[in-house]
């Protein structure tokens, strides 16, 4: 007998089977659909990320380079405002006391370089009028005020007028030009015309070659006008380079290039600076399709020809996709593009694609076996009970009992159903009890409904978007309002005007945080507002929805009053009312918070009076305190009422401007403070006039610190005291690191002198017809030993504002007047030039250090030759004669040094003893390259030999300056031709070099 097991009611082994292979040939089939439309959905993805990748990199870039391009017309508009202002609608003013060198030239020009060499001026012989002689004079005198500032912008500044004058810094333009050469023919010139420029704003020229200069370079150009007639035009020109450079990627694989409206290829990865010289020398433009392939030029032609402020797409270069952003330029006609391969983006997308689908393939074997194991072991046999007990259940057999709840779906199931009987049961019981609660709820709501009605605080509900829905009766008496005022209005209306700053903070804070707690006002019926410790919190249903917020409103108006009378005292200052020191740090402390969150931007002006201590100390204390009230009273009737102005303590006043954004409207309110401030005052029977410095910072561009923001702007302030009083100075980085610097300076220079970190070099100066020295000019050098050697540039001016020069200058005496005596022992006896500084020249223990110092070294005085500046003899004239007389009563010699570069009074020169003067370098250096300089040396010269005066040039570089002076009479030189300076330890080589030099040129 074979026993034979009965086959299963439900077919278990064959359905099971069926159904696992089923499912898991369905599992593949899904899954790699899903795979394959998720690799491609990724990949999709990956390709539009990597263009906003790009289109965030080239929108960051072109903000930041539109904003240098605006700071740069800013710049030009306030050049421009002073010229136009200084030149021509001031025209009564004489700007300079002293009349430009004019040179006329026989090609028809006239020609004036500037004494400092800092700008030159052109203009036709033709054209030359009283008017242009007086515009040459002031336009010399403002370029030395405002070329020095504009030239770190620009790499020039120029003023064009429609008779063909130029005015020009650097001089080279108007120096090196053809007398026949057209300023206004120029191109440029052109733009600035009404007929191209009706609004008369600054213009940007295309990017063209300058032959001068040899570079690309870009104009802004500002048109000036007199009385509505065109003059000409204020021009700073920018090289292309220098601009290009602020263009920064960041990021290796991208690329830039840069092109304009016309087609011309500003920068690109292919192109070299030797390159785009070749082709600005042969004045050909560089053409983009010179440079790109046919797919990229079909983009650049449509950005070009869609005017659109960007434009993204892709292209194939080298058979290999790139994608790409365009976008122009505000102000320039350029397009700015940034591009990088489309494979960089999928490289990584490549490599999960054959992980992906075999560990798929692995994972879909698995889910079969055990889907099969499962089916046949676990599912059918329990489904079939449960099935069984749900159908009993359906038709009203509560009581049924499901099969017991194990640790699977199943088992889950099975209790998720005999749960849901006993809930179903419960549901029931729990419904009559459900309505006895209700019942209760909707007294006690009665209770707090009628308690909020009745409330001593004013009470205002809104709904969840903030939308007021209720007002109590408390909250209408406080106001003066009625109902329908408050209904449907957004619940931050209820704050007053005044407090309108605080409004943004509030909805922040109520958005982010959900509730808010502080003191605020609330808007009257009569417009008085009311003082009110406010709390706004938000009511959650049982699930924490916020469903709406309520308000609740406490009349401070008492409390408020008391603390506004006991800051009066302890916040203001009782002199003036203004602020005091303690209030105004608050105000800036909180200004600079709201800067910091982006809400606006503010100023800080920093100054005191000019001259103030010379009124207080002559017509007294009182009056000092009559003017500081006057000059507070005159600020708060100038002045908006938001703005903070504070007595820092003094003469010290503090200023800050709210929502001031834009440094022309800051040199506004600094105009209008000192035009009030220029108003006579009377104090008592005398009338004084004053002036302020003022020192100005931006926040929160300067800094976003307190401290440093005060620090900046007394910096500034200094700076507007440095030049000349009764002006401003805006705060710049430059202002920042020389402040440290001379910091650092001043002092590592005190340590120095301790240390002796200084020594003395000589650089001899030679008979040029002999080749013998004929003496040494002693000139300090300071090793520093971390720094290694700082030029005396930066550390004698130094030295001279902090009065250690006199320190120094004697250890500078006491060396140099040891080296002759060790000359003259060792039989090489020659004499020694030593600098004198203005603060040694005016001590009044110079006559008897020097006196002791010749004593002590037995040096021969006559040997000794002391080398002063023309501008330190011109203070007070008769002291300084008086103290050359009594320096000659030594027996020393007196030499003028950098002559021709100062004031050159020939009347005060014969006056002096002098006994030596030296031509300076500035002239000696372009010989012979420079006629102008030629002359100026050669009269110098001749001038000096009919004063009976020895003459020394310095500077000498090249045989053709010594042959040069060798034949005006000059012969004692001093220069890199033939030694620079050196220690005294290398005077041995210095003559060999010298009998060498000799043999070579006899």
């Amino acid at each position: 007998m074979v026993y034979r097991r009965p086959p299963s009611r439900f077919g278990v082994n064959s359905l099971s089977m069926k159904l696992s292979l089923l499912i898991s040939a369905i599992c593949l089939i899904a899954g790699i659909c899903a795979a394959v439309l998720m690799l491609k959905s990724e990949e999709k993805q990956l390709v539009f990320e990597e263009h906003e990748v790009l289109k965030h990199s080239s929108e960051r870039l072109i903000r930041q380079f539109n904003a240098l391009v605006k700071t740069k017309i800013n710049i030009a508009e306030q050049a421009n405002n002073v010229v136009s202002s200084q030149l021509f609608h001031n025209s009564s003013q004489l700007l300079s006391s002293q009349s430009a060198q004019l040179s006329f030239d026989p090609d028809g020009s006239i020609r004036s370089a500037s004494d400092d060499g800092l700008s030159a001026a052109f203009m036709p012989q033709d054209k030359y009028s009283p008017f242009y002689k007086k515009l040459i004079n002031d336009s010399e005198s403002l370029w030395k005020i405002v070329a020095p500032t504009l030239i770190q912008d620009f790499f020039n500044f120029y003023l064009i007028t429609t008779d063909n004058f130029i005015r020009i810094a650097p001089p080279n333009w108007a120096l090196n030009v053809a007398g026949s050469h057209q300023f206004i023919d120029n191109q440029s010139f052109n733009y600035a015309k009404e007929a191209l420029n009706p609004t008369r704003e600054a213009v940007w020229s295309k990017v063209y070659y300058d032959k001068i200069w040899h570079k690309w370079v870009v104009s802004v150009l500002v048109p000036v006008y007199l009385e509505n007639e065109f003059l000409g035009v204020t021009g700073s020109d920018l090289a292309l380079d220098t601009l290009i450079s602020q263009l920064p990627i960041g990021d290796k694989e991208q690329h830039l290039f840069v092109f304009d409206s016309q087609g011309q290829l500003l920068a690109h990865p292919d192109l070299n600076k030797y390159l785009y010289e070749t082709y600005g020398k042969a004045g050909k433009p560089l053409r983009t399709d010179d440079f790109v392939n046919g797919d990229l030029q079909k983009l650049l032609n449509q950005a070009i020809k869609m005017h659109l402020p960007e434009y993204a797409d892709s292209f194939v270069q080298d058979g290999e996709t790139h994608i790409i952003n365009i976008r122009k330029v505000e102000h320039l006609d350029w397009y700015i593009g940034i591009y990088k391969k489309r494979s960089s983006a999928l490289s990584a997308l490549e490599e999960l694609k054959v992980k992906f689908f075999g560990l798929f393939i692995l994972y879909a074997i698995l889910v079969a076996l055990l889907l099969h194991q499962a089916l046949y072991q676990l599912v059918l046999r329990r489904i079939h009970s449960l099935v069984y007990a749900v159908t009993s259940f359906g038709k009203g057999h509560l009581q049924i009992e499901f099969p017991k709840e194990n640790k699977d779906e199943i088992g889950t199931l099975n209790g998720s159903f005999r749960d849901m009987a006993i809930e179903i049961r419960k549901l029931i019981d729990g419904l009559h009890q459900r309505i006895t609660e209700k019942e209760i709820a909707e007294k006690a709501a009665n209770r707090l409904s009628k308690a909020v009605a009745f409330s001593g605080t004013g009470v205002v509900i809104t709904d969840q978007n903030f939308v007021i829905e209720y007002v109590n009766p408390k909250m209408l008496e406080m106001t003066g309002f009625d109902e329908t005022h408050f209904m449907q209005s957004p619940l931050l209306s209820i704050i007053a005007k005044e407090m309108a700053i605080l409004v943004d903070d509030i909805d922040i804070d109520l958005r982010s945080r959900n509730y808010w707690r502080g003191d605020t006002l609330l808007q009257g019926l009569d417009k008085k507002p009311i003082w009110v410790s406010l709390s706004i919190s938000p009511i959650r249903e049982e699930g924490g929805c916020i469903t709406s917020y309520v308000a609740s409103a406490q009349d401070i108006s008492f409390v408020k009053e008391s603390q506004r009378k006991m800051e009066q005292l302890a916040y203001f200052d009782t002199l003036t009312g203004l602020a005091n020191r303690t209030f105004f740090r608050m105000q800036l402390r909180k200004s600079m918070a709201l800067a910091e969150r982006g809400h606006y931007a503010f100023a800080l002006f920093y100054f005191d009076l000019d001259e103030f201590k010379r009124i207080n100390d002559t017509l007294g204390h009182d009056a000092g305190d009559q003017l500081l009230v006057e000059v507070a009273n005159r600020l708060k009737k100038r002045l908006r009422a938001e703005d903070t102005i504070a007595r820092l303590g003094g003469d010290e006043f503090a200023v800050l401007l709210s929502g001031i954004e834009r440094q022309e409207h800051a040199m506004d309110v600094a105009n209008t403070i000192q035009q009030t401030l220029n108003v006579p005052i009377m104090l008592g029977n005398n009338e004084v006039i004053i002036s302020a410095s003022i020192g100005i910072t931006m926040a929160p561009y300067d800094s976003k610190e307190e401290d440093q923001l005060l620090k900046h702007a007394d910096l500034a302030m200094y700076e507007a005291k440095a030049k000349g009083r009764n002006t401003y100075h805006f705060y710049s980085q430059e202002l920042n690191a020389a402040a440290n610097e001379r910091l650092f300076i001043e002092n590592e220079l005190r340590l120095a002198i301790k240390a002796q970190q200084f020594a003395l070099y000589y650089q001899p100066q030679v008979d040029s017809r002999t080749r013998h020295v004929v003496g040494y000019e002693a000139l300090i050098r300071w090793f520093h030993p971390t720094e290694g050697m700082i030029p005396p540039s930066k550390f004698i001016p130094i030295a001279e504002a902090t009065g250690l020069i006199v320190e120094l200058g004697v250890w500078v005496l006491q060396e140099a007047c040891e080296f002759a005596a060790r000359l003259a022992a060792q039989g090489r006896e020659n004499n020694i030039s030593i600098n004198l500084s203005a603060r040694q020249f005016k001590d009044a223990k110079l006559v008897p250090l020097l006196a002791s110092i010749i004593k002590k070294t037995r040096v021969p005085a006559k040997c000794l030759h002391l080398e002063l500046t023309e501008s330190m003899l011109m203070g007070n004239v008769e002291a300084a004669i008086a103290q050359l007389h009594q320096l000659k009563a030594l027996g020393v010699s007196i030499s003028i040094d950098d002559f021709g570069t100062g004031y050159s009074s020939l009347s005060y020169l014969k006056r002096f003893p002098v006994d030596i003067l030296k031509v300076d370098r500035s002239f000696v250096k372009d010989i012979p390259d420079d006629p102008n300089d030629m002359e100026i040396t050669a009269a110098i010269i001749a001038m000096a030999q009919k004063l009976k005066l020895n003459v020394v040039a310095e500077g000498v570089e090249t045989i053709e300056q010594v042959e040069f002076l060798q034949n005006n009479n000059c012969f004692i030189v001093q220069g890199y031709y033939y030694s620079a300076p050196i220690a005294e330890s290398e005077l041995s080589s210095l003559f060999e070099k010298l009998n060498e030099r000799a043999e070579s040129y006899p």
